[in-house]
C-alpha cells in the first residue's frame, strides 16, 4: 500500500450534500439535503436511523455495515429492487455516485454502479472519490467474540486504504476451499500437481493479505502510540497481529515468505486432511488488543472501556485513511453515545471535529448530542421520514 501524492492543502475532504433513496429498507423514497461537517440522526429505535448509515456504507466495497444479502435491503412494499444516490462535494468538484439492484427477474440479483449517471463495471472506482469507515453497536462485542470477527474487522480497516484487499481476501478463501476439497481425497492419493498449483496460489494471496494487514496494524499502532495518554479522554490500545505468516511478512521478502508457506502447506497435507481444513495461514490469525495502561486484554475490560478502546482505534484509522489514500473518510458512527459518559462524549465530538472529515452519527436520545459543534445539523428520524430537529439552547 503506497501513499498518494497529496495536494498542498492535504487530503481531499469529501462531503455528502444530497442523499437519495428509492425502495431502500424503510424508505420508499427519500431526498435529503445536508450542508454540514457533522450530521446527527436522532429518533426512536426502529425509526430508520441505521438504515441511512447503511445506505452510505454501500459506497465502499463489500456488503455494507450490516453485511446483508442484497435482497434484504429492498423495501417490503417495493418492487424488490432498490437504489441509492449521493452527491459528493470535494475540492476537485461535485460527483454523483449511485448503486442499487434492479427488481428480480429470475436471473439473479446484480448490483449496479454509476458515477455521474454513467455505468461503471466495479465499485472500486468509487474509491477515487470517497472512503467510508464505521463503528456499529455489533462491534462492541468485538474483543470478546470469535477471532473471525476480529479478522473481518481488520480486513475492513485495510480495505478502507487498499481497495484491492477485498479481492485478495476473497481469492484466498476460494483457493483454500479448493485445497480442502482436494485434501478430502488425500488417502486416495490426489494429484500432487493440482495440490502444488493450488498451494502456490494460496501462498501468493496469503502473503499479500498478510502483508497488507501487517502494514495497517503497524501504522495504526504507531499513530496510537504517538497519542499522549494524559491528553486523551479515551484509553490507548496496544495492537498486535497473532499469525505466523503476518509476522514473517513484516520482516522478510515476500518471495521468501511465499516459499516458506508453500513448504508448510505441503508438510501439513496429512494433518489438514484429517482436520478437514487448512490449519495454518492468514485465515486463522487474530488481532490482539490490550488496554495498554492496565496491561489488560481488551476482552477483560468493562463495556465502557471496550467502547472507548474501539473509538480510539476508529479515530486513528480515520487519520490513517486520510494520510495513506489522500481522502479523508466519511465516518459513520451508529449509536455512538451509548456507554459514554458526558465528558467522553464532549471529547469525542472535539476529536471528530479535528479530523476535518464529514461525520454521521445516530442516537435515540437527542440530549446526548447537546454538545455537538454549532455547525452540526441534527435531524429527527421517523419511519420513512427525516426532518430538521431544533437545537437545544446551551447554558
Amino acid at each position: 500500500m503506497a501513499s498518494q501524492n497529496l495536494p498542498p492543502s492535504g487530503p481531499i475532504r469529501p462531503a455528502v450534500r444530497r442523499l437519495q433513496l428509492t425502495d431502500f429498507r424503510s424508505y420508499p423514497s427519500l431526498d435529503l439535503t445536508v450542508d454540514a461537517p457533522m450530521i446527527v440522526l436522532t429518533g426512536e429505535n426502529g425509526a430508520g436511523k441505521t438504515n441511512l448509515l447503511e445506505a452510505l456504507s454501500f459506497f465502499t466495497a463489500g456488503r455494507g455495515l450490516r453485511r446483508p444479502e442484497l435482497s434484504e435491503c429492498a423495501a417490503s412494499q417495493g418492487s424488490g429492487g432498490w437504489a441509492i444516490s449521493a452527491d459528493i462535494e470535494t475540492e476537485l468538484g461535485l460527483v454523483r455516485l449511485g448503486t442499487g439492484i434492479d427488481p428480480p427477474n429470475g436471473s439473479g440479483l446484480l448490483r449496479r454502479y454509476r458515477i455521474d449517471r454513467e455505468p461503471i463495471a466495479s465499485i472500486k472506482s468509487f474509491a477515487d472519490h470517497i472512503r467510508v469507515v464505521w463503528l456499529t453497536p455489533a462491534m462492541d462485542r468485538l474483543f470478546s467474540g470469535p477471532a473471525g470477527d476480529r479478522r473481518r474487522f481488520l480486513d475492513r480497516l485495510v480495505l478502507a486504504i487498499d481497495s484491492e484487499h477485498g479481492t485478495r481476501v476473497t481469492g484466498l478463501e476460494r483457493a483454500l476451499r479448493n485445497r480442502n476439497r482436494l485434501l478430502e481425497d488425500f488417502n486416495h492419493r490426489p494429484d500432487a500437481k493440482w495440490l502444488d498449483a493450488v498451494e502456490r496460489e494460496i501462498a501468493e494471496l496469503a502473503v499479500a493479505v498478510a502483508a497488507a494487514r501487517h502494514e495497517t496494524v503497524s501504522r495504526l499502532a504507531a499513530l496510537i502510540g504517538a497519542m499522549p495518554a494524559e491528553a486523551s479522554a479515551f484509553p490507548l490500545p496496544s495492537l498486535r497481529l497473532d499469525g505466523e505468516i503476518e509476522s514473517l511478512a513484516g520482516t522478510r521478502p515476500a518471495l521468501e515468505v511465499e516459499d516458506h508457506y508453500r513448504m508448510i502447506l505441503r508438510d501439513q497435507r496429512s494433518r489438514d486432511a484429517s482436520a478437514g481444513r487448512t490449519l495454518i495461514g492468514p485465515h486463522a490469525s487474530d488481532l490482539e488488543v490490550l488496554y495498554a495502561a492496565k496491561a489488560l486484554d481488551a476482552a477483560q475490560a468493562s463495556t465502557g472501556e471496550q467502547k472507548a478502546l474501539l473509538i480510539t482505534i476508529a479515530l486513528a484509522h480515520a487519520q490513517l485513511v486520510a494520510d495513506m489514500s489522500g481522502i479523508a473518510p466519511l465516518i459513520l458512527l451508529d449509536e455512538i453515545a451509548a456507554h459514554l459518559d458526558p465528558g467522553r462524549r464532549i471529547a469525542l465530538f472535539s476529536a471528530l471535529s479535528k479530523l476535518r472529515a464529514q461525520v454521521w452519527m445516530t442516537g435515540a436520545d437527542p440530549l446526548a448530542f447537546a454538545d455537538v459543534p454549532r455547525e452540526a445539523q441534527i435531524f429527527s428520524v421517523a419511519p420513512g421520514q427525516v426532518a430538521p430537529f431544533p437545537r437545544y439552547p446551551r447554558n
